[in-house]
């Protein structure tokens, strides 16, 4: 690897994690030796990279570092092509329609040479199985996500009992023929997951919730990695 893509891909690897990254991480990822790191990231620092490193704990990037668009590598393209073929497949319809024109407007900016891996790509997502249908409309309640806002469900359990409750959205999960909705409920006053397929009725409601949507979903997180013993990415 060249050592100007090294520091790009240094850069990307900070920019892409939520927590900090020790050298030796770095280090395994870019199969050259911790010394090499230290030297990259000092460069980096001198170009007035905004990195930060702590002795044990690790480096961080400033969230607000932005830098001019960059080409896609291969790999990368590929990754955005398997990505979006899975979102078209078993995303709603909002999010299935995004992914085709996400894929689009690649295909309309990349070089000539790189549109093949795009219009006859070497990689690709096995077929969905059919889908269950969702009971509400999946584009408004990411909507309600992303403002925070409540929404007053009617919800059939698997067991066929009935229950209205108020919920605080948290996220959306897309598996292979269902969707999961993450919530706060009221009623229950903890950390709930609700089939999209047995919500009966939604109202989406402009109340907002006492919490900021980032930090319920980082409690969320740590619930759900307690409760089931697993590291969310």
């Amino acid at each position: 690897m060249r050592r100007a893509d090294r520091l790009f891909q240094i850069i990307q690897i900070l920019r892409r994690s939520a927590r900090p990254i020790t050298a030796s991480m770095l280090a395994a990822e870019l199969e050259v030796t911790i010394r090499t790191v230290y030297r990259d990231v000092a460069d980096l620092i001198a170009q007035c990279v905004p990195i930060r490193g702590e002795a044990g704990v690790g480096y961080v990037i400033d969230r607000d570092y932005d830098m001019p668009p960059l080409m896609l590598s291969t790999d990368e393209l590929e990754a955005a092509v398997l990505g979006a073929q899975w979102v078209a497949d078993r995303g709603d319809p909002g999010l299935a329609n995004a992914a085709r024109d996400l894929l689009a407007k690649i295909a309309n900016v990349v070089p000539d040479h790189l549109r093949p891996f795009i219009a006859d790509p070497g990689v690709g997502a096995a077929p969905a199985r059919a889908t269950s249908v969702d009971g509400l409309d999946m584009a408004r309640l990411r909507a309600a996500i992303r403002a925070g806002c409540k929404v007053r469900i009617r919800y059939r359990d698997k067991a066929g009992r009935a229950s209205e409750r108020v919920v605080w959205p948290v996220i959306v999960g897309y598996a292979d023929t269902v969707r999961l909705l993450a919530a706060w409920c009221e009623l229950r006053q903890a950390f709930r997951h609700f089939r999209a397929d047995r919500i009966e009725a939604a109202v989406f409601l402009d109340e907002r919730f006492e919490r900021r949507p980032g930090d319920l979903r980082r409690d969320w997180k740590c619930h759900f990695e307690a409760e089931r013993g697993v590291r969310l990415p």
